[in-house]
């Protein structure tokens, strides 16, 4: 008994934190997204769900949640495919593996917003380091990010380059932690390199491709300083996330019950992504 009151105790601290960061602020943007609350004025009323039902006849949020969900996934896709084939390579013992390791993990540790504006200047329309090198073999210069479709394209790959080093981390630690006596029965019987990968390599990784999985997706979803610092959502709406539009909808367009329940409908939908994940790769498969 003495022990359980210890362990309630000890974890009074982390509730509370939970309970004024998260659950809190939660209630509060539930309750402003049924307003029509401007974000500064003293007078608001409300408005049910009036917020929700524009979220789906606005064309703004309906190409924002559009370009999230692509950004998310093919983010999600090219982090854990390259993630694992670095963490394949790297897993063998050769000259220089320390080295590479950290030459691919480096990018991780530089800001989303660093990233963005480092690639901003080198994709740039005018005196961008690409179209320079463009116009020294005599073609014209391109505006990379004059289209909405190549800027998310930018945006997905450059944090696919920045992240991947994570996801390779975590996949290592995976390999590294299965028994070298699982390849040696399948390796007496023949079996080849592609048919010890799907039998043993990949069920053994079920638990670093749900992390990863889950991790890369959340922030694929959550897509906001890259964005910024690379288009700010540009050309007009056409490389808006449902992050970036719920700050335009609050400063901007000064609509703070519109803009939270935009938040809220992000929060539903890394809630059931997560959930939806957990359940297909996650289950006891035995």
């Amino acid at each position: 008994m003495k022990r359980s009151r210890s362990l309630y105790m000890m974890s009074i601290p982390a509730v509370a934190l939970i309970t004024v960061f998260v659950f809190i602020p939660l209630v509060s943007g539930i309750r402003i997204s049924l307003t029509d609350w401007n974000g500064f004025s003293q007078s608001w009323s409300y408005v049910g769900f009036k917020n929700y039902l524009n979220l789906f006849t606005d064309s703004r949020i309906v190409h924002a949640i559009k370009n999230t969900f692509y950004v998310g996934l093919g983010d999600t896709m090219l982090q854990n495919i390259f993630g694992l084939a670095y963490a394949l390579l790297l897993n063998h013992s050769f000259r220089g593996r320390s080295v590479i390791r950290a030459i691919i993990y480096l990018p991780v540790m530089v800001s989303s917003l660093i990233m963005g504006y480092i690639w901003f200047f080198i994709v740039q329309y005018d005196n961008g380091a690409l179209n320079d090198i463009i116009m020294l073999f005599g073609h014209d210069p391109v505006d990379w990010l004059g289209s909405g479709t190549r800027a998310v394209n930018f945006i997905m790959v450059i944090t696919s380059m920045q992240f991947v080093g994570q996801a390779m981390v975590i996949y290592l630690a995976g390999l590294q932690g299965i028994p070298k006596e699982m390849y040696e029965a399948p390796m007496i019987d023949g079996a080849g390199t592609m048919q010890t990968f799907f039998r043993i390599t990949l069920p053994m990784l079920r638990a670093s491709i749900l992390t990863n999985v889950i991790l890369k997706l959340i922030g694929g979803l959550q897509m906001y300083d890259l964005v910024v610092a690379l288009t700010n959502g540009g050309p007009g709406f056409s490389s808006h996330t449902i992050s970036t539009m719920i700050n335009y909808l609050y400063f901007d367009a000064q609509n703070a019950g519109y803009s939270a329940a935009l938040g809220v409908f992000l929060f539903i939908i890394i809630m059931v992504s997560t959930i939806t994940v957990n359940k297909i790769i996650g289950r006891d498969d035995k």
